[in-house]
C-alpha cells in the first residue's frame, strides 16, 4: 500500500495565507475571502491542503528534540530548537524552551474549513465527509499534543472576531481529553479507508492517534481497541529490515503509516542537524549512553544480567543489532574519519592530527561521543554532491509520525496492563524482537505482568528511539512507589564513556572503542514533579489574561 503521508505545497500556501501570526495574539488574517473562494469543490480541497502546511503541525526534527528533553537524548545548543534547558529541567516562564506544541494556527484553519464547507454543494456526501473527517484530525492531534505538555488549553471551535475575543480560560485536562476523544471518533465516522489522494490522512493515521492519546491516558481498553483495528485493517506490515524503514530506500514501506513528506521544490527536510562536526553536520540532536545501556546483548539478556556476556571495557560489543541501526557509535566503519573509522574519544589521532569528531572540538562535535543512524543511514543515500560530497539539506528522506510497529508496541501494553501477559500480547512483542534478528520473549523470565512491564517499555524505548516517545512515556510510566519514572531517570548527572578508539581496520568494529576511565559529566539534570508540565511564556500570558500559568513556574 503506499503511505499515507503529508505532503506541504509551500506555493500553494503562499498564496493561501497572507499571515502566520499568533492566533492568541492577532486577528485571524490568514483566511480564504469568503465571498470570492467557497464556491466550488476544489476551493475546499485547496483550502484543506493549507490545514497541513507549515512546521508547526508536522516537524520532522522535533521528534529528536523531543528526545533530547528525555534521558536517552542531548542537545547542546540552546538556540536549537529550546530543548536543552527542559532536558535539564531549568525551563520557567521567561526561559521555557520550545514553545512549538502551543500553537494555534492549524486549529485557526481547521475552524475556517468547518465554519464554511456547508457553503460548498458536494457531488458525493462521502468526499464531503472525508474532509471534515481529515479536519478534524488535524484539530484533535493539535490539541491533544497541547493538552498532554501544558496540561489543559483554551478549547477554541469557533472563530474571534478580534484578538480580546480569542483570549479564552483554560479548560481542564479531563475536558480536553474528552473532546480528544470524542473528535477522533467523529473523524473515524467519516474518514476514508484509503488516502482520496497523496498526502491525506486515512482510517489507519487516526486510529493511531485514538491509540497514542488513549495510551497516554491509560484507557487501556480503548488504546487496545484501536491497536487491534490497525492491524486488523491488514495495511501495515514491519518491513525486513529495521534500518531500511528510515531510508530514502523505506519511503514506500508498509510499515509507515503517516509521515511528514515534503517534495521539490523548495520544501525538502533538513538533515544536517544530525551528523556530526566532521561530517559536516550540527550534531544538534544527539543520542546518550542511557539509551546504549538500555538494548539487551544479541542473546537477548540485559547487560545487568550476569551471565550476559556483557564486557563494560568493550560496552558496544555483542549488543541487539537495532543498536547500530540506531546510533553511530565509536569504532564503526564510516566513510570519513581515520581509516574510515569513528572516533569520538580521542583528542589525537594517531598521525598527531587534532580529531575534528571529538567531542569538544567544536561546538558541532556531539557532547555524548555518539550520533543517531536512524534517518542518518545509509550515508550513501546523501552523497549526491560534486564528487560524492555530502549533501544533507535538502533531502527526500522522511521523518516518520506514525509506524506499525507503535501499533503493535501499544497493543502490548495495553494488553498487559489490562489482563497480564496474553499470548496476543508475546506474539505484538515477539514481531519486533524477530525482525531485529533478536530472540522472542523468555516466558518463563516475563511471566508476570511487572516483569512483561518492564521487557515492554524496555523495548518501546529501544525501538522508538529518536522518534519523539520516551519524554511522554517516562511522563507517564510509573515506577513500584508510584512515581513518575522521570524523578529517577531525569534527576542526576548526564555522563559519556571515557575510553580510546582502536583504528585497525582488522579489529571487529564494535570492539575498537574500549572504555579506560570513569565516565565524563556533560551536565546534571533535575527534574521536579511540576516538570510534569511545560510552563507558558510570558509572551504568551502576556496576550492572554486569562491563561493562568501552570503550578511551580511562577
Amino acid at each position: 500500500m503506499k503511505k499515507i503521508a503529508i505532503y506541504i505545497f509551500s506555493l500553494v500556501c503562499l498564496l493561501q495565507f497572507s499571515s502566520c501570526s499568533d492566533f492568541l495574539n492577532t486577528f485571524p488574517k490568514d483566511s480564504l475571502n469568503t465571498a470570492t473562494v467557497w464556491q466550488t469543490e476544489a476551493d475546499v480541497e485547496r483550502f484543506l491542503v493549507g490545514c497541513y502546511a507549515g512546521n508547526e503541525l508536522f516537524h520532522g526534527e522535533s521528534f529528536f528534540y523531543l528526545d533530547c528533553a528525555s534521558d536517552i537524548g542531548f542537545s547542546f545548543h540552546n538556540d536549537g530548537g529550546g530543548w536543552r534547558v527542559i532536558g535539564d529541567g531549568s525551563m520557567n516562564a521567561a526561559n521555557t524552551g520550545s514553545g512549538r506544541f502551543y500553537n494555534f494556527r492549524h486549529i485557526r484553519r481547521v475552524n475556517y474549513l468547518l465554519a464554511n464547507i456547508d457553503r460548498v454543494e458536494f457531488r458525493d456526501q462521502a468526499v464531503k465527509n472525508d474532509i471534515i473527517a481529515q479536519a478534524r484530525f488535524i484539530r484533535a492531534y493539535q490539541y491533544f499534543n497541547m493538552n498532554w505538555w501544558y496540561g489543559g488549553a483554551p478549547l477554541i471551535l469557533d472563530l474571534p472576531n478580534n484578538a480580546e475575543d480569542a483570549q479564552r480560560p483554560r479548560e481542564s485536562e479531563e475536558r480536553m481529553k474528552q473532546f480528544v476523544f470524542d473528535e477522533v471518533d467523529l473523524a473515524l465516522e467519516g474518514i476514508r479507508l484509503t488516502p482520496a489522494a497523496d498526502g491525506r490522512v486515512a482510517r489507519g493515521a487516526v486510529l493511531m492517534l485514538k491509540m497514542r492519546s488513549a495510551l497516554y491516558y491509560e484507557d487501556w481498553q480503548r488504546a487496545l481497541s484501536a491497536a487491534r483495528e490497525i492491524v486488523s485493517l491488514g495495511q501495515y506490515r514491519l518491513l525486513d529490515d529495521f534500518s531500511t524503514v528510515f531510508s530514502y530506500a523505506g519511503r514506500d514501506s508498509e510499515e509507515i503509516i503517516l509521515s511528514v513528506q515534503k517534495v521539490t521544490p523548495g520544501a525538502n527536510e533538513w538533515f544536517i542537524t544530525i551528523p556530526n562536526n566532521a561530517d559536516g553536520g550540527w550534531s544538534s540532536m544527539v543520542p546518550t549512553q542511557n539509551l546504549v545501556d538500555m538494548f539487551e546483548m544479541a542473546n537477548g539478556l540485559p547487560i545487568t544480567d550476569p551471565v550476559s556476556g556483557y564486557d563494560p571495557e568493550f560496552p558496544f560489543y555483542g549488543r541487539d543489532p537495532r543498536l547500530a541501526a540506531t546510533i553511530l557509535v565509536p569504532g564503526m566503519d564510516w566513510v570519513s574519519g581515520y581509516n574510515n573509522i569513528i572516533n569520538t574519544l580521542d583528542a589525537t589521532l594517531p598521525n598527531g592530527a587534532a580529531n575534528t569528531n571529538f567531542v569538544t572540538f567544536a561546538n558541532n562535535s556531539s557532547r555524548t561521543g555518539l550520533t543517531w543512524a536512524k534517518f542518518f543511514l545509509p550515508y550513501s543515500q546523501y552523497q549526491t554532491g560534486p564528487g560524492g560530497a555530502f549533501v544533507w539539506d535538502p533531502t527526500q528522506t522522511e521523518y516518520i509520525i506514525y509506524r506499525y510497529a507503535e501499533a503493535l508496541l501499544s497493543l502490548a501494553e495495553a494488553s498487559n496492563e489490562l489482563n497480564g501477559p496474553t499470548p496476543e500480547a508475546y506474539d505484538a512483542i515477539d514481531q519486533i524482537r524477530l525482525r531485529a534478528g533478536m530472540p522472542v520473549v523468555d516466558r518463563a523470565q516475563h511471566a508476570t505482568q511487572a516483569t512483561f512491564r518492564e521487557l515492554i517499555r524496555r523495548e518501546r524505548t529501544i525501538e522508538l528511539a529518536g522518534e519523539g516517545h520516551r519524554r511522554a512515556d517516562i511522563l507517564r510510566w510509573k515506577d513500584a512507589s508510584g512515581r513518575m519514572l522521570a524523578e529517577t531517570v531525569m534527576n542526576g548527572p548526564l555522563t559519556r564513556i571515557n575510553g580510546t578508539v582502536s583504528h585497525d581496520p582488522a579489529v571487529d568494529q564494535f570492539r575498537r572503542a574500549r572504555v579506560t576511565g570513569t565516565p565524563v559529566l556533560i551536565e546534571n539534570r533535575v527534574f521536579r514533579p511540576h516538570n510534569r508540565y511545560l510552563p507558558f511564556s510570558t509572551g504568551n500570558l502576556d496576550r492572554n489574561p486569562q491563561l493562568k500559568q501552570n503550578p511551580g513556574y511562577l
